[in-house]
């Protein structure tokens, strides 16, 4: 009977699925500011300041989401925020000095 088998993700595929989906999003929230920090220059700038917020709100509720439907802890969710925020201070504190004096 050459029948064909369908796996089932489990709960804890499904967790890890949405962990690595949520960080790639974190992750391309800071290749986006780490481009405008480049090309601005100015991160004071209201277009700056609009595009992180943006991104950040909608980072976010991805994951109030995904810790409403139980595949991810709500201490996950604030650790992917913790990193990207870190992150992003650092690229913040590396490229702005180079800009100075320009």
């Amino acid at each position: 009977m050459g029948g064909c088998i369908l796996s089932i993700p489990t709960q804890t595929d499904l967790s890890q699925k949405a962990l690595r989906l949520l960080r790639e999003d974190a992750e391309k929230i800071e290749q986006l500011i780490a481009v405008q920090l480049e090309n601005l220059t100015l991160p004071k700038c209201p277009l700056y300041e609009e595009v992180l917020d943006t991104q950040m709100f909608g980072l976010s509720r991805e994951i109030d989401f995904a810790v409403r439907l139980g595949m991810i802890t709500r201490e996950q969710g604030q650790q992917i925020i913790l990193e990207l925020e870190r992150k992003l201070a650092h690229l913040y504190s590396t490229i702005l000095p180079s800009s100075v004096g320009e």
